[in-house]
C-alpha cells in the first residue's frame, strides 16, 4: 500500500489521462455533493423542529380545559370546565409510576411596582416541578420549593427582562416589590431559551395564588412530564387514557374536543420522528442511487483503462509480477480517484451550506450542516466505493495471460 514506486506509477497514469480521471471522479463528486446538500437541508429542518420546543421538556403533557360544546348526562352545552386541586391530586395518585414531573398553573395579569418603576406582566402560579418542565435557567437565587407551597409564601421568581425593566442594572434578589397591592419578596431571577416573552414572566407558589386571588382551589391547567422510560407509543397511550379518565370525572362528552384537551409532546415527537425518518430515507436512497451510478461509471472507465494497458500488464506478468500486485495497483488508483473526487464534492457541499445557511431560515431550515459522523461515514463509503469500482476490472486484468497481453494492439 505504501510502495513509493507504485504510487509514482499511479500518479503518472492519472496525469497522462487527465480527461479520463476527471470523468471517473465527476459522478462520484456529484453524488457526494448532492448527498451533502440534501442531508444538510434535512438536518436544518430537524433543527427547526427542535428549536420549536426548545423551552419545554420533550416529555411534556399539557391538560387544558374550556367550555363544553355538547350536552352530556343531562348537563347542557356551554358549561365552563374548571380544574381543581382534587383533579390534580387524582392524577398524581393514579398515575404516579408514569409521571416524572407535575405542576398546576394559574394565570394572572399583574402590575409590579418597585419605587417609581412599574409595569404589567403575566404571572404564573406553579409547583416546584414547573422549573424542569419549562426548562427554566436560574441565574440568581432559587426557584419555588415545597416549603413555599406549604407556608403559602409571598415570594416571586422573576424573568431576566422583568428585572431589567424594574431594577435596571441594580440588584433585585431579596428586594420586595408590590404586586397588585401585596408585598412579595424576590427569591430568584431566571432566563429561558424560549425568548423575550418567556423572560417577561413571573412565578409564584400556586397555593399562595389560590389563597390571595379568589380563596379557592381552582387551577387553570395541569402540566405533566411523563416518565422518560416510557416509549413514545406508551406515552401516547398514557395521554389518551388520562384524557378519557378526566372526561369521565368532569362529565364531558367523549367527542367534545372543546371542553378538554391533552396536548402530548409524545405525539408530536412521534410524528416528527416518522416524518424525519422518511426524509432521511429518501436522502440516503437518492444519494446511494447516485453513488452506485458513479461506481458503475468508474468501473466502466477502468475497463477501458485496463484495455489500454493490456500490453503493459502482459510485460509485468512476463517479468514475474503476481496477479495480486496488478489488482492492487488498479484498485489503489480507483480508490484514490474516488476519495479525492468525493471529498471535493463533500467540501463544496459544506461550503454551499455554510454560505446560504442564513438565507434558508425563511423556509424553516435552520443551520443546515453535515455532522462529523457523516464525514467519517462518507470516508468509509468512498473507500469501499473505490474498492468495488476497481476490483472487478482489476481481477479481469490479472487473469490475462502474458502471451495474449503481449499480442494486444
Amino acid at each position: 500500500m505504501f510502495d513509493l514506486d507504485r504510487w509514482r506509477e499511479i500518479f503518472q497514469s492519472i496525469s497522462k489521462n487527465k480527461l479520463r480521471s476527471v470523468m471517473s471522479g465527476f459522478t462520484i463528486s456529484f453524488a457526494i455533493l448532492l448527498f451533502t446538500l440534501l442531508f444538510g437541508v434535512v438536518n436544518g429542518l430537524s433543527n427547526t423542529f427542535k428549536g420549536a420546543f426548545v423551552d419545554d421538556a420533550q416529555n411534556s403533557m399539557f391538560v387544558r380545559v374550556g367550555r363544553t360544546t355538547k350536552p352530556y348526562k343531562g348537563l347542557q352545552s356551554g358549561r365552563i370546565i374548571q380544574l381543581k386541586n382534587e383533579n390534580y391530586d387524582y392524577v398524581t395518585k393514579t398515575y404516579e409510576d408514569k409521571i416524572q414531573y407535575q405542576t398546576a398553573r394559574i394565570y394572572k395579569n399583574v402590575n409590579i411596582t418597585y419605587k417609581t418603576k412599574q409595569d404589567n406582566y403575566t404571572l404564573r402560579a406553579v409547583h416546584p416541578d414547573h422549573q424542569f418542565l419549562e426548562k427554566t435557567i436560574m441565574d440568581e437565587g432559587r426557584y419555588i420549593n415545597a416549603r413555599d407551597l406549604k407556608e403559602k409564601s409571598k415570594v416571586l421568581v422573576i424573568g431576566r427582562l422583568v428585572k431589567k425593566d424594574i431594577f435596571g442594572e441594580k440588584p433585585a434578589l431579596g428586594k420586595r416589590v408590590n404586586v397588585n397591592g401585596i408585598s412579595y419578596k424576590i427569591i430568584g431571577i431566571f432566563s429561558d431559551d424560549g425568548g423575550d416573552n418567556e423572560e417577561r414572566l413571573t412565578y409564584m407558589p400556586v397555593t399562595t395564588a389560590q389563597m390571595l386571588y379568589g380563596n379557592n382551589d381552582y387551577i387553570s391547567e395541569m402540566n405533566l412530564g411523563y416518565n422518560p422510560s416510557l416509549s413514545l407509543d406508551e406515552a401516547v397511550a398514557f395521554g389518551n387514557k388520562l384524557e378519557r379518565d378526566l372526561r369521565t370525572r368532569l362529565n364531558i362528552h367523549p367527542d367534545d374536543q372543546g371542553a378538554i384537551r391533552v396536548r402530548n409532546m409524545a405525539e408530536a415527537n412521534k410524528g416528527i420522528g416518522q416524518f424525519m425518518g422518511v426524509l432521511y430515507f429518501l436522502v440516503i436512497l437518492i444519494g446511494s442511487g447516485t453513488l452506485i451510478a458513479g461506481i458503475i461509471g468508474i468501473s466502466n472507465i477502468m475497463i477501458f483503462v485496463i484495455k489500454e494497458r493490456t500490453k503493459e500488464f502482459g510485460i509485468r506478468k512476463a517479468l514475474g509480477a503476481q496477479p495480486s500486485s496488478i489488482i492492487g495497483m488498479v484498485v489503489q488508483e480507483s480508490i484514490l480517484i474516488t476519495t479525492i473526487a468525493g471529498y471535493l464534492g463533500l467540501s463544496l457541499g459544506s461550503y454551499i451550506l455554510s454560505a446560504i445557511g442564513d438565507t434558508l431560515e425563511a423556509y424553516f431550515i435552520k443551520d443546515p450542516s453535515v455532522s462529523p459522523e457523516i464525514v467519517i461515514g462518507a470516508t468509509f463509503t468512498l473507500i469501499i466505493a473505490g474498492l468495488i469500482a476497481g476490483f472487478l476490472p482489476a481481477k479481469k486484468a490479472a487473469r490475462i495471460k502474458p502471451i495474449i497481453a503481449l499480442r494486444a494492439d
